[in-house]
């Protein structure tokens, strides 16, 4: 029985080494969120897989949100949630809420778990380096950014240096004011920008199913045409259409390929990337 193990364990590493081939060197944008960054076992295996990407030569970036976070504070301060469309209707109050938080509170815990693991991880936020340039999407939503530029130096730099990238998604507007961004969204840029050859989103959901009603009906793979197809199909619908579009975005910006997995799967990242049967759907041009 000890055999069989050791000979499962082995096969196990060996098929990972064309695909550790292949991301090694390269950059891997990881959008993280959900149930994942909540649940504390599940946060140490999202940490543990990104320490081991990077320690087989992956240029690991990671991209957070923190809605959760965000309510639970504005609640206790006594500051209303409001949102349209989605988006989180950020006034100034909201907006100080929002960074503390997000670049804060979130972004430093992040780096704190990944240190604790053993890792290196340096927090980042758009404004570092002026990193997320921005202008004001609309006056309903106040303080919520559309993105006009990303410079990846700053990324760079600290992957040069050995550290992980903890990017927390909030901009810098021309004005001088800081910015709340979808977290998507800033990941799919970022992607774009470094030419990642893969952005891995988290989600809470499997990946595109044929039937959302069933699991085994899920879609493994996508190119851009047969996206829009199942959108006019609808098939893609509903909450799942931002997502998708986020996806589309990183590769219509240069990153070669967008993973929609679940990230309440434990390794969720590494099932994904480093073997044959993967687990979540992939999108390429």
């Amino acid at each position: 029985m000890k055999d069989v193990t050791n000979a499962m364990r082995a096969h196990i590493l060996t098929a990972a080494v064309p695909y550790i081939k292949q991301y090694t060197d390269q950059y891997v944008v990881v959008k993280y969120g959900g149930n994942a960054m909540i649940d504390e076992e599940l946060k140490k295996s999202v940490m543990k897989d990104l320490m081991l990407l990077q320690l087989v030569g992956v240029k690991v970036v990671l991209v957070h949100g923190g809605g959760p976070a965000i309510n639970s504070t504005l609640d206790a301060m006594k500051i209303e949630s409001r949102f349209a469309n989605g988006l989180r209707v950020t006034d100034e109050a909201t907006m100080d809420v929002v960074q503390m938080v997000l670049a804060g509170k979130v972004n430093k815990g992040l780096v704190a778990d990944l240190t604790d693991l053993g890792g290196k991880a340096v927090g980042l936020c758009g404004v570092d380096g002026n990193m997320i340039q921005v202008h004001k999407q609309n006056d309903e939503l106040g303080y919520v950014g559309s993105i006009d530029t990303i410079d990846t130096s700053i990324i760079d730099d600290v992957i040069s240096r050995g550290y992980i990238p903890v990017i927390s998604s909030i901009g810098m507007g021309a004005d001088g004011k800081t910015y709340n961004i979808n977290a998507d969204t800033v990941a799919a840029k970022i992607a774009g920008a470094l030419k990642a050859e893969t952005m891995v989103a988290m989600t809470n959901i499997d990946g595109v199913l044929r039937d959302v009603h069933d699991p085994s009906s899920l879609i493994s793979k996508i190119t851009m045409a047969e996206a829009d197809q199942l959108k006019a199909e609808g098939i893609i619908a509903g909450g799942m259409i931002p997502k998708v579009d986020c996806c589309l975005e990183a590769i219509k910006s240069g990153a070669q390929k967008v993973f929609i997995i679940n990230g309440e799967i434990p390794h969720a990242i590494l099932i994904e990337l480093l073997t044959d049967e993967g687990l979540g759907t992939m999108f390429v041009k």
